[in-house]
């Protein structure tokens, strides 16, 4: 599947495609609209030069997509949105930093909620309801999570090991229930076994 599209950052266009289910930018539309550089090809050769570690693992990150262009399909640098992430980190331009301060928040909260785990279901909740679910669709939603997760572990502690396992199980599972969506199969249309 490859869609293309185009992403608007403060005023700035970014090309981007998707590419193994996943959105990907080209990375001098990225670099471009947060250093102003005339010459993104320029500033991305000094940037990897500059950050040793990024200049290492550039060609295993960076893939090279077709995007659409002014002039057509063409062949780009794309980065996916962890990578983006990584590259807006080696760019020292104040335009950088609102990134960089949303990330360092993210990954604290991340670390809080590794010590304490009720924070990451909170965070869950008022992220549904920021979206605008109902608070009973909300409930019902964390109480699916919480009993999914009970019952891949009893799965787990009876041998299931390996995801055809899992398939197998979730197939049968649902045999014996009504299909949440009825205008799919019983079991939910999404398991295909090889």
């Amino acid at each position: 599947m490859n869609e293309n599209h185009l992403s608007i950052f403060k005023g700035k266009q970014i090309r981007r495609v998707i590419y193994q289910n996943e959105w990907w930018f080209v990375v001098e539309d990225i670099v471009k609209a947060i250093t102003d550089t005339p010459n993104p090809k320029d500033y991305i050769n000094k940037m990897r030069l500059r950050d040793v570690e990024l200049g290492k693992g550039y060609g295993q990150f960076v893939h090279t997509l077709y995007v659409q262009t002014s002039g057509g399909h063409q062949l780009m640098n794309c980065i996916n949105t962890e990578s983006a992430f990584r590259v807006i980190q080696s760019i020292p331009s104040p335009k950088a930093e609102p990134f960089k301060m949303w990330l360092a928040k993210v990954g604290y909260q991340r670390v809080q909620e590794i010590e304490d785990p009720e924070l990451g279901a909170k965070r869950t909740r008022a992220l549904y309801k920021a979206k605008g679910y109902p608070d009973s669709w909300i409930e019902k939603r964390m109480r699916g999570i919480v009993i999914r997760e009970e019952l891949t572990n009893e799965w787990q502690n009876r041998g299931a090991k390996e995801d055809r396992d899992y398939q197998i199980l979730t197939i049968e599972r649902s045999k014996t229930r009504k299909s949440p969506r009825p205008h799919l199969p019983a079991y939910g249309g999404w398991m295909i076994l090889n």
